[in-house]
């Protein structure tokens, strides 16, 4: 009895063997964050990121306010100007107008990219397996094209005396297209350069939907179908709000993807005929090049910054505003 009565006994509070305190784990943790190797290990990435980005920003932006030219360059006595670059640039009609063809091109790009992302995306949704994986193989493997050698390929499709598309026209009876020559023409080569960043942007935009569409749970498609409604109530009032976010990620994206379209025009058409494809990047870099105007190319540069920035200040805001309201 004795001994029962002495196993009951409860044993006092302490800590068991083999385990440590929250308190002492706690500060042998704050002690191995104050410690300098996670800084030492993040350094080289720190560094990289510095060098190769903030130092170019730096650097144009320190030159977008000298006078800076080809003597400049060369003998590295460029003279501060302050904001005289940028007072020459947002004077300057043809800046002005090349400003407003950089909007017209972002905004037909962005609308055909995200509504065919979204057309094809739907009917991903809707194939069966083996037909999904081919589509979603296509995409890949277009989206994985490098832009040179999509930009190349178009050329040669709209070549004026061996282009497929000629041939194919004038083999249909319209025989005005023989020889055409599309990049002479400045609403043809826009829409070519229009039909090419679209082709090359779609397969992110409808993989990307494509995967916030299979997050929506089925059981909300059949209770809105249950009560009646159609296809496109349901994509309006049950889609859409579940994959709201998603489509303003993506919106954002490809509206800075567009906004910087360069290798895709100055491959092509560099900027002509005219002025007809010039955009921000393009005339930035036209005015560097052709006129040696370094300074004027590198405010032309800052001000595109800026218009990026303010597109995604306007997602950043309406982001937090979603997530204040949830």
């Amino acid at each position: 009895m004795s001994a029962i009565r002495e196993r009951a006994v409860p044993r006092p509070a302490g800590r068991r063997p083999g385990r440590t305190s929250p308190s002492s784990a706690t500060g042998r943790a704050s002690g191995d964050r104050g410690g300098p190797w996670p800084y030492l290990l993040v350094a080289p990435a720190v560094l990289g990121m510095l060098y190769l980005l903030v130092y170019p920003l730096a650097r144009a932006v320190l030159i977008s306010c000298q006078d800076f030219r080809l003597r400049q360059l060369i003998a590295g006595d460029a003279r501060f100007v302050g904001f005289a670059n940028y007072r020459t640039l947002l004077t300057d009609p043809r800046f002005w107008t090349v400003v407003r063809r950089t909007f017209v091109f972002m905004a037909v790009n962005v609308v055909l990219i995200m509504v065919i992302a979204l057309l094809v995306a739907l009917m991903t949704q809707r194939l069966g397996r083996i037909w999904r994986t081919a589509v979603l193989s296509s995409l890949v493997l277009a989206w994985a094209m490098p832009v040179v050698a999509a930009t190349t390929v178009f050329q040669w499709l709209f070549h004026s005396e061996f282009g497929v598309v000629n041939w194919a026209l004038t083999s249909l009876g319209f025989d005005s297209f023989e020889r055409y020559p599309w990049f002479a023409h400045g609403t043809a080569a826009f829409a070519i350069l229009v039909l090419l960043v679209v082709w090359q942007s779609v397969p992110f935009a409808a993989i990307t939907l494509y995967s916030a569409l299979t997050t929506v749970p089925a059981e909300l498609h059949e209770s809105a179908r249950i009560d009646g409604a159609g296809a496109l109530r349901i994509l309006g009032s049950v889609t859409f709000p579940m994959i709201r976010p998603i489509v303003m990620l993506v919106l954002c994206l490809e509206v800075i993807w567009t906004f910087k379209a360069f290798t895709q025009i100055w491959l092509m058409t560099q900027g002509g005929p005219g002025d007809a494809t010039t955009i921000l990047p393009v005339y930035a870099v036209q005015t560097a090049l052709a006129g040696q105007r370094y300074d004027l190319g590198s405010a032309a540069s800052m001000v595109t910054v800026v218009l990026m920035s303010g597109v995604l200040v306007l997602y950043f805001r309406q982001m937090f505003r979603q997530e204040d309201e949830l």
